[in-house]
């Protein structure tokens, strides 16, 4: 295993296209945080696929039936807007015109996307595997999506 400064909150996803590494931001974000832990400690990412990918702007996934409609068995969660910009890495979730509907659906970005600056929650940035990322085929829908293979939180992982 790597050695990430702080495991329990570092996420590992191995993607069709190569492993991202994301560091996680409890600090600004801890229910976002604590609720993608707990739903890939489940196994429930595994599989899902990139359903949503915008040149220049963003790849989104979590969306069980990989069309952007649905989310986990758990209740929306509250957002925790803060003051983290969306700049390239960075981890955010999706949501609907609800400010509280974030539930397992997030992206990562492509570039700098400041119009969406607190109005989303940022909970992470990609830190290891962003060139992977950038291999993601775009589509709205993708055709013949790639997927997180497996999604797990680095001190789950053994040595």
């Amino acid at each position: 295993m790597a050695d990430y400064a702080d495991p329990e909150n570092t996420l590992v996803i191995e993607t069709s296209q190569g492993n991202v590494v994301i560091a996680m931001r409890p600090d600004l974000a801890p229910n976002h945080v604590a609720h993608i832990k707990k739903l890939a400690r489940e196994g429930f990412y595994d599989g899902i696929v990139f359903h949503r990918v915008i040149e220049g702007f963003m790849a989104q996934t979590g969306c069980p039936q990989g069309r952007g409609t649905g989310g986990s068995k758990y209740p929306d969660l509250k957002q925790e807007f803060n003051a983290e910009p969306h700049v390239r890495g960075t981890t955010s979730m999706a949501r609907s015109s609800n400010p509280d509907s974030a539930n397992s659906q997030f992206f990562i970005c492509f570039d700098d996307a400041p119009f969406l600056n607190k109005q989303y929650t940022v909970w992470g940035k990609v830190v290891e595997g962003m060139e992977n990322v950038d291999k993601i085929k775009r589509g709205e829908p993708v055709q013949n999506p790639d997927n997180m293979v497996s999604v797990k939180v680095a001190a789950d992982i053994a040595a």
